[in-house]
C-alpha cells in the first residue's frame, strides 16, 4: 500500500491540508508499521462538499444501478480478503486465524446481506390516497471503531450505498491501513465520485469536524459512549440524525442444568473472543451462589488452556491489545478488582509468561464478584471476565439489568420455557438463547447508554432512509 499519506476524496487520493502524521503501531512488537496522514477540519469540509455534490445524481440512482456498484465491491472484497485479514492482524493485533474466520467473514456477511435486502426491499407504497417513499437521508458521516475495522466499516459504508446516499468515512486511527485498502477497492468497484470520501483523523479533530458539519445529514458512529456522547453534543446545533452503537457489559445467566459445566467453559470462550475488544462480549457470568466454586473452577481450567502470543502463530487465540493505552486501562481495572476483593481465579496483572514485548494480557477470571465492584460495572474491554453469583431467577435478571448499558445479554438454560421467559425481561438490544448463531439479519444495536439505533440487514438500511409522506397521490386532478 501505498496510501498512507493521502486521503481518498471526490474519487482522487489527495493530499491532506496540512503535514500532521500519526505513527501506527503493531501491538504485538510495539514497532512502527505506518505513518498516516492526519486529517483537520479543511480535509472534512473537501470531503463534505464532494459527497454534497454527488447527492443528487447518485440518490437518483436506480436499485439494479446500486446493485451493479454492491456486487462488484462484494467480489473485489473477498478478492482481497487475506490481504485485508493481514493489515489487520498488523494494525490491531487481532489472531490470524481470528482474522480470517471472524473479521473478515462478519465483513463478507454484511456485504452479501446488503445485497440481498436491496434486492428485496420496498421503497415505495402506497395506502389509501396517500404514497409512502423512503428516500436516502443525504450525506453521511460514518466513524468506525478500531476494534472491528471491516466489519463495522462494511455495516455502515453497505447500507449507504444501498440506499443512496453519499458518505465521510473516518476509521479509527488505530486500525487505518484496512480501511484505506477498503477503499481502494470502493474506487476499483467503479462507485462514482465523491459517494465515498475517507479523511483519517482523530476524534477530536476530524471526528468532530464531521459531527458538526451543516452539510452532514447523518452521523453513524460506532465507540466507547463518551464518544458517542461527544458526537451527539456536536451534532445536536444542527438538529441531524445521529445512530450511535456504543459500549456494553454483558450479563450471561447461566442456570443449574446438565449443560453447566459446558455453558460455564462456552461462556468464558466467548468473553474472549477478539480478546475481549467487544461491546457485546459477555463478560459479566451470572451463575447460582451454591455453583460459585464449580463455576471458578472451570473458568480458571479454560482461561488457563488459552493460547496467547504472536497473531501469526496458527496455534494462537489471542493477540495482544490495541496499543499502550488499552493495556494500561485493563491492568488498572484488573488491579482495582483485586483491591476491591474479588477472588482472582485465573491470570492477572502483567504480561503472560514469557511474552516480555507487546501489549499482551493475561487470561483472566475473578470469581466471587458482588455486582456494585468495579469490573462488574465498567466495561474492560479485554480477556477479563467477572463470575457474579445469584439466588433465584428474579436476582439473575436484576443483576442483568442493573447496568448503564444495554446492548446485549446471554441466557443459558435447558428449560427454553424459562430461557425465553428471562429473555423477555432483560433491558438490552439483543439476547442470545443458548448459544444462538449470529443472524446478519437481525436488528443489532442497544438500550440505554449503549446507543439507539439499529444496524444489520433492513434495520440498518432502513437507518439510512427518510420517510415521506405524498398525501393525494392517489387522487385524479378534478377536471
Amino acid at each position: 500500500m501505498a496510501r498512507e499519506m493521502e486521503f481518498y476524496i471526490d474519487g482522487n487520493w489527495v493530499a491532506p491540508s496540512r503535514p500532521k502524521t500519526f505513527d501506527v503501531i503493531n501491538p504485538a512488537t510495539e514497532s512502527m508499521v505506518a505513518t498516516i496522514a492526519m486529517g483537520a477540519a479543511q480535509d472534512v469540509d473537501r470531503a463534505v462538499e464532494a459527497a454534497k455534490r454527488a447527492f443528487p445524481s447518485y440518490s437518483r440512482t436506480s436499485r439494479e444501478e446500486r446493485l451493479g456498484y454492491l456486487s462488484r465491491l462484494l467480489e473485489l472484497y473477498d478478492e482481497g480478503s487475506d490481504e485485508i485479514a493481514a493489515l489487520m492482524s498488523l494494525e490491531m493485533g487481532v489472531a490470524s486465524s481470528f482474522s480470517r474466520g471472524a473479521q473478515i467473514a462478519l465483513g463478507r456477511a454484511h456485504l452479501a446481506t446488503a445485497i440481498d435486502v436491496l434486492k428485496r426491499f420496498v421503497f415505495t407504497e402506497q395506502r389509501g390516497e396517500t404514497l409512502l417513499t423512503r428516500e436516502p437521508i443525504g450525506v453521511c458521516g460514518l466513524i468506525t471503531p478500531w476494534n472491528w475495522p471491516m466489519n463495522q466499516l462494511v455495516v455502515k459504508v453497505a447500507p449507504a450505498l444501498a440506499a443512496g446516499c453519499t458518505m465521510v468515512v473516518k476509521p479509527s486511527e488505530y486500525s487505518p491501513l484496512s480501511s484505506l485498502r477498503f477503499a481502494e477497492m470502493v474506487h476499483a468497484a467503479g462507485v462514482p465520485a465523491g459517494v465515498f470520501n475517507l479523511v483519517n483523523g482523530d476524534g477530536v479533530e476530524v471526528g468532530d469536524a464531521i459531527s458538526r458539519h451543516p452539510d452532514v445529514d447523518m452521523v453513524s458512529i460506532t465507540g466507547s459512549t463518551r464518544a458517542g456522547v461527544a458526537v451527539a453534543k456536536s451534532a445536536a446545533d444542527t438538529i441531524k440524525r445521529v445512530h450511535q452503537e456504543l459500549g456494553g457489559k454483558s450479563a450471561n445467566i447461566i442456570f443449574d442444568d446438565e449443560n453447566f459445566d459446558r455453558n460455564v467453559a462456552l461462556g468464558v470462550k466467548a468473553s474472549y473472543l477478539n480478546c475481549g475488544q467487544s461491546c457485546s462480549a459477555p463478560t459479566r457470568m451470572l451463575v447460582p451462589h451454591e455453583l460459585m466454586e464449580r463455576a471458578a473452577r472451570i473458568a480458571a481450567e479454560t482461561a488457563n488452556a488459552v493460547s496467547v502470543g504472536s497473531p501469526d502463530a496458527e496455534q494462537t487465540e489471542l493477540g495482544p491489545v490495541v496499543n499502550a493505552a488499552q493495556y494500561q486501562h485493563i491492568q488498572r481495572l484488573i488491579e482495582i478488582g483485586v483491591a476491591e476483593g474479588a477472588a482472582l481465579a485465573a491470570g492477572g496483572p502483567g504480561r503472560p509468561e514469557g511474552l516480555e514485548r507487546g501489549y499482551f494480557v493475561r487470561p483472566t477470571v475473578f470469581s466471587h464478584v458482588s455486582p456494585g465492584m468495579t469490573v462488574a460495572r465498567e466495561e474492560i474491554f479485554g480477556p477479563v471476565l467477572s463470575i457474579i453469583g445469584y439466588g433465584d431467577e428474579d436476582e439473575a435478571v436484576c443483576i442483568a439489568n442493573d447496568s448503564v448499558y444495554g446492548l446485549a445479554a446471554y441466557v443459558q438454560s435447558s428449560d427454553l420455557v424459562q430461557a425465553r421467559r428471562v429473555a423477555a425481561q432483560l433491558r438490552v438490544g439483543n439476547v442470545y438463547i443458548n448459544q444462538a448463531s449470529w443472524d446478519p439479519e437481525a436488528p443489532f444495536g442497544g438500550f440505554k447508554q449503549s446507543g439507539n439505533g439499529r444496524e444489520h440487514g433492513e434495520f440498518g438500511l432502513g437507518d439510512f432512509l427518510e420517510l415521506k409522506a405524498m398525501a393525494g397521490y392517489g387522487i385524479e386532478a378534478a377536471a
